[in-house]
């Protein structure tokens, strides 16, 4: 009787990688508040954009966005083996080999560029190419490791969708673009140092100098009251800039108003909060860091119905 050969799991050998693990490796959680709202800046943008060029500009920021995203799980697998919120990756888990993972993530990456450069324009694909190497290698390989204030500088890699989709529809920058990209990048650290209060022993464990292992959790609360304070008028500047520039109305003005308000409530409970040695609940950071990713959402569609309602009008 012939014995058949001995299939890879038996071998030790990492099995094929699934479409699932290749998919898992762009991050689609953070990839959709990344389509999100460059599709919102695309929209939100004072000029027309032709429906092809929309989706192939809408295609490009998810494509390099995932790319840059497994990357950045191709350089850290050995750290996220070493976290519980990260061991269960592709990587990590041992459902696939790290040359095809960086293979794709380069393949996303350069294919998105060159095709937002040749069919949407190639200012928007340089801003997409910078969007990319700011996350995979200033973030990523130099911030992260070395500094506590990796988040607070690497916050502009998640900033650029807005600016991109709104490059692509008027192929200029204005203030109004500007002042999108800066509102993502004062609203990132409180969003992130609200998951790292209650996943600081993961980072500890691994050696990455995020804000609370570092400076502690006074320091941490504090700083995301600090940003939360700041980010609210800042929210309201599109409301000042020209209508001829894209600026905002009375609909998003409200709405910003609102959103931040509660921001900046939740953020006050959390950087008032003392914990004692016994509540490891972290249920206002929990709630924090809910509500910040539902905020951007909210904030940027506010942002587009403001836009539809002026042109409706």
């Amino acid at each position: 009787m012939t014995q058949s050969a001995p299939t890879p799991a038996a071998q030790g050998l990492p099995l094929p990688a699934e479409w699932r693990d290749f998919f898992a490796l762009t991050k689609p959680r953070v990839m959709s508040l990344v389509i999100f709202t460059g599709l919102c800046g695309l929209l939100a943008a004072p000029e027309p954009i032709h429906p092809v060029i929309g989706f192939t500009t809408i295609l490009c920021i998810a494509l390099g966005a995932g790319g840059a995203a497994a990357l950045n799980q191709w350089w850290e697998a050995d750290l996220d083996a070493g976290m519980r919120r990260t061991r269960n990756r592709p990587l990590p888990a041992g459902r696939m080999d790290r040359t095809s993972a960086r293979d794709f993530g380069v393949g996303l990456s350069a294919g998105s560029v060159l095709v937002m450069g040749l069919a949407v324009g190639w200012l928007a694909g340089l801003i997409l190419a910078i969007s990319i190497v700011y996350y995979a290698v200033i973030y990523t390989i130099w911030l992260k490791p070395r500094t506590p204030q990796n988040i607070v500088i690497g916050g502009g890699a998640g900033a650029f969708p807005p600016l991109i989709g709104w490059v692509a529809a008027t192929g200029h920058i204005t203030l109004m673009p500007v002042v999108l990209f800066a509102i993502i990048f004062m609203w990132t650290p409180p969003h992130f140092w609200a998951l790292a209060l209650f996943v600081q022993s993961d980072y500890a464990k691994v050696g990455i100098p995020m804000l609370p292992v570092v400076a502690g959790e006074t320091v941490t609360r504090r700083q995301i009251m600090i940003y939360a304070v700041l980010l609210l008028p800042l929210t309201l500047v599109p409301c000042l800039i020209a209508k001829s520039l894209g600026g905002a109305g009375l609909v998003y003005g409200v709405a910003a108003a609102v959103l931040s308000t509660a921001f900046l409530a939740l953020s006050v409970r959390v950087g008032l909060r003392r914990r004692s040695g016994e509540d490891d609940s972290m249920k206002p950071e929990k709630q924090l860091f809910g509500y910040s990713v539902l905020y951007l959402f909210a904030l940027f569609a506010a942002l587009v119905a403001d836009r539809w309602l002026l042109v409706q009008g």
